[in-house]
């Protein structure tokens, strides 16, 4: 899940759990201003919470190693093992730095939040950003160090805008009705600013080969007008506190995430009556999920000639049909690459390889590509890892393929399947 669909979903969570401000007539302005400033940091704790295990992405921004982020991303900073550590960790700075902030002048009675309290945030925080992850393609190590394995719930793509639109909007819904003065003004930004925001996904997603229908685009904007604007009516949004809309924002999103692993239940059943039907020795088999919806799917099979792949609908009523990718034959350089420590790293990394040789300038060029990624287009596959070697077999470089010829659809014909 991107960092930014993380950090808005912390926020969501603080809002509706931890930050409850008692606005109560009969509490001294001291004890409100405490209650707002707990509010703010309880907001704080939760979005840095739920960002704070990509922290490891520094591994692979200063590292020189290519496959840092096969190798560390989503290790020990996204498990449940290392989720108390951190959480201490935060609690305890962030208890530090306000018993400090107390001690200034005019804060004399004034008290900072409990470790208990913002360990809690903290950990709720954390947790989201696990979970989430967790239900994405990409794999998620939660038992780390004591597993090395993948969590991979396939419910969820990795830049989802569905979920980041659940998470977002009734943040912006509570703050524009928080009053009922220029609650109209409020919505109208608030929607302006979202349906510009759809507008221009569907044009990246147009650009990018998804299936966004522009018809969609007008729905969704319908959708945020009703949500912004209905509550103006007899000024219902101003009595819903911003708890109410948060917690709401929570529970629409877990119920997204359920419609999501419903459509990949459908979704994998398709593939497995595939692989049923036509007799195949599977050893892996997937539904990895593609924006924009919860209706399209890549589906996938491991064998040990190659992939069979499909890109699919779950809305078509005819069964999906498959493509077969098959893996080269092993060659002497094929052979001589395998047993590198790189190559078994990016092997240990993907779920559905395949791989293809070239000759390049007296470079004998190996490509691995990881079919999870690969979303229908004619561009080279994502996360697509090279090998060079020379005519005696030495490894000369390797790395990710950045730009330029990798491997793609007319790497390896491809052979259909009904």
């Amino acid at each position: 899940m991107d960092p930014v669909t993380h950090g808005i979903a912390g926020a969501l969570i603080g809002k509706a759990f931890f930050a409850n401000r008692d606005s109560s007539a009969n509490r001294s302005m001291q004890a409100k201003n405490r209650a707002s400033t707990i509010a703010r940091v309880a907001i704080f704790a939760a979005t840095l919470g739920a960002v704070f295990p990509d922290i490891d992405i520094f591994v692979d921004a200063f590292s020189h190693d290519s496959l840092a982020i096969a190798r560390y991303h989503r290790g020990f900073t996204h498990s449940f093992v290392g989720l108390p550590i951190f959480a201490v960790v935060l609690a305890t700075l962030t208890r530090a730095f306000f018993l400090r902030y107390a001690k200034g002048p005019g804060r004399e009675g004034w008290t900072p939040p409990s470790f208990a309290f913002l360990f809690a945030v903290y950990a709720a925080g954390i947790a989201s950003h696990i979970i989430l992850d967790g239900f994405t393609s990409f794999g998620t190590r939660m038992l780390n160090p004591f597993s090395n394995d993948r969590i991979a719930g396939d419910l969820l793509f990795i830049v989802d805008f569905a979920l980041t639109a659940l998470v977002l909007a009734p943040q912006l819904a509570a703050w524009a009705h928080q009053r009922r003065e220029n609650a109209g003004v409020r919505a109208a930004a608030t929607w302006v600013f979202l349906t510009a925001s759809t507008f221009a996904l569907w044009a990246l997603a147009r650009a990018a080969g998804f299936p966004f229908a522009w018809h969609a685009a007008f729905v969704i904007s319908a959708v945020f007008a009703a949500l912004f604007f209905a509550p103006i009516w007899h000024g219902v949004g101003a009595r819903l506190s911003r708890a109410r809309w948060c917690r709401a924002g929570f529970y629409l999103s877990c119920t997204y995430i359920a419609a999501s692993g419903l459509a990949h239940h459908a979704a994998l059943s398709r593939v497995r009556a595939f692989a049923a039907s036509h007799h195949i020795a599977v050893e892996n088999i997937a539904a990895i999920p593609l924006p924009p919806s919860l209706f399209h799917w890549n589906g996938l099979i491991l064998t040990r000639r190659g992939v069979y792949q499909s890109i699919f609908c779950l809305r078509d009523s005819w069964a999906p049909r498959f493509r077969f990718w098959p893996d080269l034959a092993g060659n002497p350089y094929t052979q001589q690459a395998a047993q590198l420590e790189a190559v078994r790293t990016y092997l240990w990394y993907a779920r559905f390889p395949v791989t293809n040789f070239t000759t390049e300038n007296g470079r004998n060029v190996i490509w691995y590509a990881d079919l999870r990624f690969f979303t229908g287009d004619e561009h080279p596959v994502p996360f697509t890892f090279y090998v060079s070697l020379d005519s005696e077999g030495k490894m000369l470089d390797y790395g990710w393929v950045r730009r330029g010829p990798g491997f793609s659809p007319s790497s390896v014909p491809p052979v259909d399947r009904p």
